[in-house]
């Protein structure tokens, strides 16, 4: 019983699923308003980095409602370091230049902070949706 909310089993994927789409909306319209109303500053580095981050993980539920939380937090960290690591090379730059938005989805520059900023990032969320299902599995008994 412990182990249901975990696995998504006692959590109706429809929900969990709903409840994925509208934080990641909501998570791109403050990456995006941070992006352009914000000053270039650390902060706004840091905060776009942690939004990024947050939003990989709601995908990863969106696209698999009843995968195990730890799963999708380790898919959105290999996503996340995995596109930082992109940006030692200069595939991400090439594409930003001919097609801009792609910065936001592949940034720019590597920078090491962005993966200690993501890996803290996705806990904070892993840690929130646990605590959700935990909740609504107590709920449903």
């Amino acid at each position: 019983m412990a182990r249901a909310h975990l696995t998504g089993l006692r959590v109706p994927a429809a929900r969990r699923r709903i409840a994925a789409a509208v934080a990641l909306a909501a998570v791109i319209a403050a990456g995006l308003t941070v992006h352009a109303f914000s000053a270039d500053t650390a902060l706004s580095d840091i905060t776009g980095d942690a939004l990024y981050a947050v939003a990989a993980f709601a995908a990863g539920v969106l696209v698999a409602p009843r995968a195990a939380t730890l799963l999708v937090g380790g898919v959105a960290a290999a996503w996340c370091v995995g596109v930082e690591l992109l940006q030692l090379t200069e595939v991400p730059l090439t594409l930003a230049a001919w097609f801009r938005p792609i910065a936001l989805v592949l940034g720019t520059g590597f920078d090491v902070r962005d993966l200690v900023v993501y890996v803290a990032a996705i806990a904070v969320a892993a840690a929130l949706d646990a605590a959700v299902r935990a909740w609504t599995a107590a709920r449903a008994d």
